[in-house]
């Protein structure tokens, strides 16, 4: 008596977590989605049936796809257009940094060039030389750059687009691939008109201008709704390259967001944000297959395998957002403080640590749980059984994310102490 039979049981296990699902899958605009609406059909059809292997087996196949995903860009423009500079800031590299794309030089080959990311082996971006520097015909321009290897085209210039310009973005559109145009450079013509008209000069006018006159010269050589970003290669989180950032999203398939947004620079609140997001996405999947798997409540103390999984993970957050142990040492020379001082105004570096003297790891990991249900209330409050490994994960996710923010602002900090102090 009172007790649910199995069928019961399962029909409720499967509501519930049908519910946890459907909210999650709510919680994310398109753009940040990193599994398609049709994997997550199938997931919600397979939960709605009560079928929890096809479920894991679902959703096995979309974390797979998610951490397989090959991104390849292609990046083409004239010598001197900034195509350079541009790639190390999409990269995250300085231009004198190790591994960097050379800039000014002049380009000597006909070839290729390849820039991996080391910490995401699977994002290249292309170097590819401007058409105007071969003797190619589009077709065969990209025939010989293997354009069918890439997921998208940047097609950048320090000054309006060319004929060869706007020859080679049709025949992108032809085989069906996305290309975006950017218009590099833009701090130095607002400096030349600043230094040359300060009486008149309006920043927002002359950037709508530039724009402007970008899109007008592209469609009077028949290049249909053309898109045009304003790009800084020196500060590259100021003008529209945050609008870039999210349009390629926007416009990349699912599983190839997730990689992409990792592999982006935090350089602004947003871009970390988009990290976060991403990150918080497969927690979530995780935690939907865990669900299905056992439907166990948070219960038990945490153990030695959990203890290591869990460093690993926190780890491997600060090194996507660029908190790990080598970035930060980096950046404590460039801003001429200490290591120690640096990490004084971080959570991250000390969330496994211990404060007091007879408190182990396992202990604080503990409170962190319980803060969290008090908040939250409890495992069962978004309709998933989360295991308490997946609490933790969150939490480490948004301190992480709160402490990369908190280095956006500590750069400009330390750099106004170090200005003082020489003076």
């Amino acid at each position: 008596m009172g007790q649910c039979s199995p069928s019961r049981a399962s029909r409720q296990k499967a509501h519930d977590l049908l519910s946890g699902f459907g909210k999650f899958a709510e919680k994310f605009h398109l753009e940040t989605k990193i599994i398609s609406q049709e994997t997550t059909t199938l997931i919600q059809s397979s939960l709605k049936a009560g079928d929890f292997q096809k479920t894991i087996t679902e959703i096995n196949e979309a974390l797979r796809d998610i951490e397989n995903a090959p991104l390849s860009i292609a990046v083409t423009g004239e010598t001197g257009s900034g195509k350079s500079s541009f790639i190390n800031a999409l990269r995250g590299v300085g231009n004198e940094g190790e591994g960097a794309a050379p800039t000014g030089t002049l380009e000597t080959t006909m070839e290729r060039t390849p820039y991996r990311n080391e910490k995401f082996v699977n994002v290249t971006i292309w170097d590819l030389p401007g058409l105007g520097s071969t003797s190619f015909k589009p077709q065969k321009y990209l025939k010989k750059m293997k354009f069918n290897e890439y997921d998208f085209f940047i097609i950048i210039s320090a000054t309006r687009f060319k004929l060869y310009d706007t020859k080679l973005a049709k025949a992108i559109g032809k085989m069906g691939k996305n290309f975006y145009f950017v218009r590099s450079k833009v701090d130095s013509d607002l400096d030349n008109e600043r230094r040359s008209k300060p009486a008149t000069f309006n920043k927002e006018k002359i950037l709508k201008d530039i724009r402007d006159d970008c899109k007008k010269q592209l469609e009077n050589a028949k290049v249909n709704h053309p898109r045009v970003f304003l790009v800084s290669n020196i500060d590259v989180s100021d003008y529209d390259f945050p609008n870039l950032e999210m349009t390629l999203l926007r416009e990349l398939p699912a599983q190839k967001r997730h990689i992409f947004m990792l592999s982006l620079p935090s350089i602004t609140e947003a871009a970390i944000d988009l990290k976060r997001d991403s990150l918080r996405q497969k927690v979530w999947l995780e935690a939907l297959k865990a669900g299905a798997s056992a439907t166990l409540p948070l219960v038990g103390l945490i153990n030695d395998i959990d203890l290591e999984k869990l460093e690993e993970t926190l780890t491997l957050y600060r090194s996507y957002f660029g908190l790990d142990d080598a970035s930060l040492e980096a950046m404590a020379k460039d801003l001429h403080v200490s290591v120690e001082k640096l990490k004084e105004n971080l959570e991250s570096p000390h969330l496994l640590s211990v404060k007091k003297g007879n408190e182990s790891v396992k202990d604080r990991l503990l409170e962190f749980i319980e803060t969290l249900c008090s908040v939250t209330g409890g495992p069962i409050a978004t309709g998933i059984y989360f295991t308490k490994t997946f609490y933790l994960q969150n939490h480490f996710l948004d301190t992480v994310a709160k402490d990369a923010k908190t280095l956006l602002k500590k750069e400009e900090l330390f750099t106004e102490n170090v200005g003082s102090a020489e003076v």
